[in-house]
């Protein structure tokens, strides 16, 4: 899939200062041991100077800013370090679920695995969460972080009873379409493979003030794997 990529075809918006992109998933935000091909790189053979303000998990598709040159680059990060930066993420979750604005407050340590847990000696982690839509036997959420640990959103769900669709990591089952399809039928001799190939998790928004005071607002739309299951929720309710 990689190399079939073309940066100029991920674009939501540019300006002098900073390009936002879609990122597809199993796409590395920055060099990865296992792939020739990351965002950076891309980024850097359209602009040399780009340097991303952010990452996003290699599975997780969404909104990302890369910054243009070395000003828009420390005006963003001390945005995010400031946590003045919205960032809204979409998952489908396990189980049906009514939140409205439900903070968890859980500080996250990271192990040597690269697997997190929640662990008061960890760093202090905070996110809201909001029912956006029920299904039958999932939910779509909405998912607010305000700081940005590894991992947050994905452990501080699973804490709620709501792991993410496909996250295998942190308690979150595969998605079969013969879970919610009626009269679904295998064929003969086939072993039914999960409807989605990752964890279904967006991020889904991004809001921070531009070099020139303007508020820049992006929104990414579903990539076509995650549009595609939602749809199915949707006509299997």
């Amino acid at each position: 899939m990689a190399a079939k990529l073309r940066f100029e075809d991920l674009i939501l918006f540019q300006d002098n200062n900073y390009i936002a992109v879609n990122k597809p998933p199993f796409l590395s935000t920055l060099e990865d041991r296992q792939d020739n091909v990351n965002l950076l790189g891309l980024a850097r053979q359209y602009d040399e100077r780009a340097q991303v303000c952010h990452r996003l998990d290699k599975e997780t598709s969404g909104v990302l800013v890369i910054s243009r040159n070395a000003e828009a680059y420390r005006h963003l990060s001390i945005q995010f370090e400031k946590r003045q930066v919205v960032k809204i993420y979409h998952a489908v979750v396990d189980g049906i679920h009514n939140y409205k604005d439900n903070f968890i407050d859980a500080p996250i340590l990271k192990q040597d695995d690269g697997i997190v847990k929640i662990d008061r000696r960890g760093k202090p982690a905070q996110t809201y969460f909001t029912s956006v839509e029920p299904y039958r036997l999932h939910t779509l959420m909405e998912c607010r972080p305000v700081t940005g640990r590894m991992h947050q959103i994905r452990i501080h769900l699973t804490l709620l009873g709501a792991p993410i669709v496909g996250d295998s990591v942190y308690g979150g089952k595969p998605f079969y379409l013969s879970q919610v399809k009626r009269g679904f039928n295998l064929k003969k001799d086939t072993v039914e493979e999960p409807f989605m190939k990752r964890m279904a998790l967006h991020a889904r928004l991004l809001e921070f003030q531009s070099l020139d005071g303007t508020d820049q607002k992006i929104e990414a739309p579903y990539h076509k794997d995650m549009q595609a299951l939602i749809r199915q929720l949707e006509l299997n309710r």
